[in-house]
């Protein structure tokens, strides 16, 4: 789960200003993870056809770069700036300023891979549904339709 932490007044963050600041990281990491990918399908030498599967790794970097532009742009139409961002065993951690206020938000790993794999795979342009299924029900349910 995501826990904000606002260290001055609450009132002075919206919720869609929160919003951008949780898109700003996860687009921020998908991003990296895309570009990672796409080098290491590359130079893996185990693909028989590697230049398919970078194409469509790399129309993910490219929506997310765009999207990133465009969270950008909006955090500075809101005079919302990231100052800091962190990692830890237990997860993201942004720390921001919003008109003067002071914040920070902070998103547990198992809440931020799970999200950062909806989003891929919408970026990706595969079915999220699975993605929602945790491992048991996914083998259960491929099960019932053999």
């Amino acid at each position: 789960m995501a826990t904000t932490k606002l260290k001055s007044h609450t009132e002075g963050v919206t919720p869609d200003e929160l919003s951008l600041v949780r898109s700003y990281l996860l687009l921020t990491y998908i991003h990296k993870v895309f570009e990672r990918d796409c080098r290491v399908i590359g130079k893996s030498g185990l693909f028989k056809t590697p230049q398919l599967y970078m194409e469509l790794v790399s129309s993910g970097a490219k929506k997310t770069s765009i999207m990133l532009q465009e969270v950008k742009r909006e955090l500075a139409s809101h005079d919302l700036k990231i100052t800091t961002v962190r990692q830890d065993q237990r997860g993201v951690e942004a720390q921001y300023m919003c008109r003067g206020y002071n914040g920070e938000m902070s998103i547990l790993w198992p809440v931020f891979r799970r999200e950062m794999m909806v989003r891929m795979r919408a970026y990706l342009g595969l079915a999220t549904e699975l993605s929602i299924l945790n491992r048991e029900e996914h083998a259960e349910q491929l099960a019932l339709s053999i």
